[in-house]
């Protein structure tokens, strides 16, 4: 068989390929491009350890098989290295890689191959120069992990599942992910993998614009190839387009993988034009009505949501948000809302409206109806928009999605989505996307379907990792098998720009129970400027976390099915006395209701000692005497 590498060496720069390795700036990740009887191959390694053994790589186009009888030509390396402003676990990105390009052509299309290979992960995209459209039938990018290696994916026992990555987190093993779902062998495009030496590995895309979404159809051998939801049909794209990034984090330990930065690094800086002005997109908390009160004869009535308005003022909380059907019920619905606009404006407080897609999506990519529906939002005084229901992967709906994005920025308007797929890192080039669903979470608890503790724990190591998780924590009166205060930590835990807090906002500032933990509550961060993985933290039973905001820490703990006493080094903190001010799940209560609330003065580095309650939680504010 005649095998060879593509390699082509760069006298002039201190990343070398005279081996046909490609190198991540320290050297931690490699990956070749293999050539073998005129197809085409990659793999990955991480410290030595193969984490994607060979894989085919190509497209069916137009019905010709592209990637077979090519030639392939290294034609540029690049560094990059820059540093920008984020948000979400910590306020600074840093985006250093080695890029390589290849030259790739054949019969029927030519094309080119884009590799970036960082300390913390590998992502590649391929990106086509033609003058006339493609269509896609199906891409042939395959990722094959060695055999029975661990796996966390969403269980997808519905088809609705699989469009809104609103499945619960298991873990199985590789080999097994084509036979496990009742519902086939397609799985969602975004898993997490145990490595050998407590080392792991995030697989999903990244810049998700003008392409279908990845799904993934294992096959019983353990590999994996793209999956589109347009199946046999397919989608066109631009001649000149490219495809999202197929991307790896690699991670020495779940700290590492928490705070990667691969996926907005890999997404477009914003337009500097259309993002000009920045001050109306405001990360902040908002009251809800709809999980708690949908069925109730009050809601959406004027006077409960002034009422909700009251209470978020009370809170301190920046929003509110009109839900579903709000345009059905008010007669004069534009004018109601400007009405309630300004009364919330007088409390400090913004309003967010809910619509559903539908009633702005129109066929053939016609926006108009966008615009003018995002004229009135603006002219009644909204600061957003939450749109739902797009349930789809589909590219018609991903050109939706960033229309959406684009025309909200252009009125100067926040975007909640719901219904959706997950997070793609689109928020680096539309910040105005303040949060989105795209997560199993607590309204499933509203539908009997209650959440369980290890499927939140799991979460901070999957779909979190990719930021902006609107999983609308805090359900005091509906828990499921959770404590209290394993609720409570729950909205410090997931990192969501826009937190929205599910519980009745009468419960919230009412209970004496919950009054006890009011200094926490009202002052809960949305975004953070560090965050630090502890350890005693796994994807399967426990996650604890380190957070700091200004100059506050805060110390999360949400536990899984079983009991456990956990020792928390506070290492982390700067020298000098700290107080502590820490809310426990009590022993003695039954029902997990009751929170104990105490304060205490430790040392930077002492040790906290915490007895977990099995499905409970911890949280602690440290602030320095």
């Amino acid at each position: 068989m005649n095998k060879a590498i593509v390699f082509l060496a760069i006298a002039a720069m201190s990343v070398s390929c005279a081996t046909g390795v490609m190198k991540s700036p320290d050297k931690s990740v490699n990956a070749r491009l293999i050539e073998e009887d005129g197809k085409i191959f990659y793999e990955v390694s991480f410290r030595g350890y193969t984490v994607i053994e060979k894989s085919r790589l190509g497209f069916v186009i137009d019905g010709k098989t592209i990637g077979e009888g090519v030639t392939v030509k290294l034609s540029d390396v690049k560094k990059i290295d820059e540093r920008y402003q984020t948000r979400g676990f910590h306020n600074v990105a840093v985006n250093k890689a080695v890029e390589y390009t290849y030259d790739i052509k054949g019969p029927g299309l030519d094309f080119q191959w884009q590799a970036r290979l960082y300390d913390d992960g590998f992502a590649f995209r391929y990106l086509f120069n033609e003058d006339h459209p493609l269509h896609i039938d199906k891409e042939l990018t395959t990722f094959t992990l060695p055999s029975k290696t661990p796996v966390w994916f969403f269980e997808r026992d519905s088809n609705y599942k699989l469009k809104t990555y609103a499945g619960e987190w298991l873990r199985t093993v590789t080999d097994s992910l084509y036979c496990i779902s009742s519902q086939g062998p397609v799985q969602g495009g975004l898993m997490t993998f145990e490595l050998p030496d407590d080392r792991y590995m995030l697989l999903t895309e990244a810049a998700l614009y003008d392409y279908s979404g990845m799904r993934l159809e294992c096959m019983a051998d353990g590999s994996m190839v793209t999956n589109f939801t347009e199946g046999d049909k397919g989608f066109d794209i631009k001649g000149d387009g490219k495809t999202p990034w197929r991307t790896m984090i690699l991670a020495d330990d779940l700290n590492e993988l928490v705070n990667s930065d691969l996926p907005t690094n890999l997404n477009p800086a914003p337009d500097p034009g259309l993002f000009a002005d920045m001050s109306y997109i405001k990360p902040g908390r908002s009251v809800w009505t709809i999980w708690s009160s949908y069925r109730r004869p009050e809601y959406l009535t004027i006077p409960y949501e002034r009422h909700f308005i009251d209470i978020a003022q009370e809170l301190g909380y920046e929003y509110t948000i009109i839900d579903d059907p709000w345009e059905d019920r008010w007669p004069d619905k534009w004018q109601t809302l400007k009405e309630l606009c300004e009364y919330a404006a007088e409390r400090n407080v913004r309003v967010i409206v809910w619509k559903r897609c539908n009633g702005i999506n129109i066929p053939d990519n016609d926006y108009e109806a966008i615009d003018h529906y995002l004229d009135s939002v603006k002219m009644s005084g909204a600061a957003g928009v939450k749109v739902d229901y797009m349930d789809s992967e589909a590219k018609q709906l991903i050109e939706f999605e960033e229309a959406v994005m684009r025309k909200t920025a252009e009125h100067k308007l926040m975007i909640d989505f719901h219904g959706i797929q997950s997070a793609t890192g689109e928020f680096r080039t539309y910040p105005n996307e303040i949060t989105r669903e795209g997560i199993r979470g607590l309204e499933l608890n509203t539908m009997n379907q209650p959440i369980p503790s290890n499927h939140n724990v799991a979460l901070i190591f999957t779909r979190c990792v990719l930021n902006n998780s609107d999983y609308t924590p805090i359900g005091f009166s509906n828990p499921g098998n959770t404590t209290w205060t394993h609720q409570l930590a729950t909205a410090f835990a997931f990192t969501s720009p826009l937190t929205v807090v599910a519980e009745q906002a009468d419960t919230l500032v009412n209970n004496p129970i919950i009054k006890k933990v009011h200094p926490l509550l009202k002052a809960l961060p949305t975004q953070w400027d560090e965050t630090v993985i502890l350890p005693g933290s796994s994807i399967a039973d426990r996650a604890l976390m380190a957070r700091r905001y200004g100059d506050d820490w805060y110390i999360v703990i949400l536990n899984g099915r079983e009991g456990k006493q956990v020792s928390v080094k506070t290492d982390f903190l700067k020298e000098g006395k700290w107080l502590l001010s820490e809310v426990n799940d009590d022993p003695a209560d039954s029902a997990d209701k009751n929170m104990i609330v105490s304060d205490k003065t430790i040392s930077a580095g002492d040790e906290i000692a915490v007895t977990l309650k099995a499905n409970g939680g911890y949280l602690a504010k440290l602030t320095k005497e």
